[in-house]
């Protein structure tokens, strides 16, 4: 006999989507405390399922993820953004660029990079003064651009350029906020944000053409040249082995996604500490043991374990992907459910990541829940900020050396001081951004 899994009723055509795009976040911790590892809702026509509980989720994204696919939910918008890059893709395509893209990424080449991702935080800090206040937000954003700019593309780009890059995050960020409106209607009808929208797409097709042009005549060969992930791609092209469509789309990925999740990661992390001066108080003094007065680099990063876990517990309590969707391709068991094929499956960090179920006095910000022996009391998949399985974040080395040589450097100088108004209210999109300006008072240690 079947078994459905439980969850609110919601309205008529709506389902439940009004509620959830009113506040995805409450809705997403409302039915992981009511419903605990499965819950069924309606979003508009879509049925789903939220997915809280560890083991299935590493079924999802690990041990059976060739039974799961990545929907087409928001298919087209994403599809106009981000094409067939590695984030979208699927089969051969995501298999070949994998393989490729993996050499760019592997920690060997990315440990001779520390000094320059290091340098890219020090000139974004260089006419920080005593007393300014800054957008936090902002300021992570511009230098974790100059960073994927840097060691994925090959290239630095004019001040007026980042900003050209930056004044199109907005208009592409809110294309993708929950809308009750667009869960009802069927894809392919226009809605008013549509253009704006799509003069963003445009205009980063243009900055992208411009990079890709500069680039042409400096790729070298795979023996001798840069193994940045656009020479790299470039060289396939040459040898027939990537269409230009396949480039831009991979170009667009690494551009959106190789610097916003980081950026975020960043903003918390600053706010957080200045929430919580005790906890920078400890990484001052980690910092000044293990750094001194030298530049931060490669080899201060392995013994900055206590910053480590300030990272780690701010992606916790603010994982920039707040939740990830999957699709079984076949009807499924999952936490004794039955889930049919194509049903979407809701999968999200928010929801457990902030459980009760798997970390006491989850809403704290302890960063001491991470030393190993605490850590390894809790399931593998009760954090999984970069996802999981061979489908899990290719950038995630790189994230989290930047955010730690980009932490150390700053905060070897300076403490960040929030301005704002707390509790922080956060806007959703395709990942999890401050409804407020993250404004901070710069002041010199």
């Amino acid at each position: 006999m079947s078994k459905t899994p439980p969850g609110p009723k919601g309205e008529p055509l709506f389902g439940s989507s009004r509620t959830y795009a009113r506040d995805p976040f409450r809705f997403i911790s409302a039915l992981e405390r009511a419903y605990g590892d499965v819950a069924r809702f309606d979003m508009g026509p879509m049925d789903t399922v939220m997915l809280c509980d560890p083991t299935a989720i590493e079924r999802v994204l690990v041990s059976e993820a060739d039974r799961f696919r990545k929907p087409d939910f928001q298919g087209d918008a994403l599809g106009d953004l981000l094409g067939d890059g590695l984030l979208l893709s699927e089969g051969e395509t995501w298999e070949q660029q994998r393989k490729l893209a993996n050499p760019a990424f592997s920690m060997a080449r990315l440990s001779g990079m520390a000094d320059r991702i290091t340098g890219h935080a020090e000139d974004r800090i260089a006419d920080w003064s005593h007393g300014d206040v800054i957008d936090a937000e902002q300021s992570m954003t511009r230098v974790t651009l100059d960073v994927i700019l840097d060691l994925m593309m090959g290239v630095e780009l004019s001040e007026q350029r980042v900003r050209t890059i930056e004044e199109q995050l907005l208009p592409l960020g809110q294309r993708f906020e929950p809308d009750p409106i667009r869960f009802a209607m069927p894809q392919w009808m226009p809605m008013p944000d549509d253009a704006e929208f799509n003069r963003a797409v445009r205009t980063l097709d243009e900055v992208l053409d411009d990079i890709i042009e500069v680039r042409e005549d400096s790729v070298g060969t795979a023996e001798d040249g840069p193994m940045d992930f656009l020479s790299v791609l470039l060289r396939a092209r040459d040898d027939g082995n990537q269409s230009p469509d396949q480039l831009r789309d991979e170009m667009m990925t690494m551009l959106l996604a190789g610097h916003d999740t980081t950026a975020l990661t960043l903003t918390y992390t600053w706010f957080l500490l200045s929430e919580h001066p005790e906890v920078e108080q400890r990484v001052h003094e980690e910092l000044d043991d293990v750094i001194g007065d030298d530049r931060p680099g490669m080899e201060h990063v392995r013994e900055l374990d206590y910053l480590e876990w300030v990272i780690q517990e701010a992606m916790r309590l603010y994982p920039p992907v707040y939740t990830i969707f999957r699709e079984p391709t076949e009807d499924v068991t999952l936490s004794g459910y039955d889930v049919e094929a194509g049903t979407t499956l809701m999968v999200p960090q928010w929801g457990v990541h902030r459980s009760e179920r798997f970390y006491d006095d989850p809403e704290a910000f302890d960063p001491e829940r991470w030393k190993p022996e605490r850590a390894s009391e809790r399931p593998r998949f009760a954090y999984f900020p970069f996802g999981g399985g061979p489908r899990h974040c290719i950038g995630k080395h790189l994230a989290m050396l930047e955010a730690q040589l980009i932490t150390a450097t700053t905060a070897s100088q300076y403490r960040l001081e929030f301005q704002g108004e707390t509790p922080l209210e956060l806007l959703p999109s395709l990942t999890a951004h401050p409804r407020q300006e993250m404004s901070m008072r710069v002041q010199e240690r």
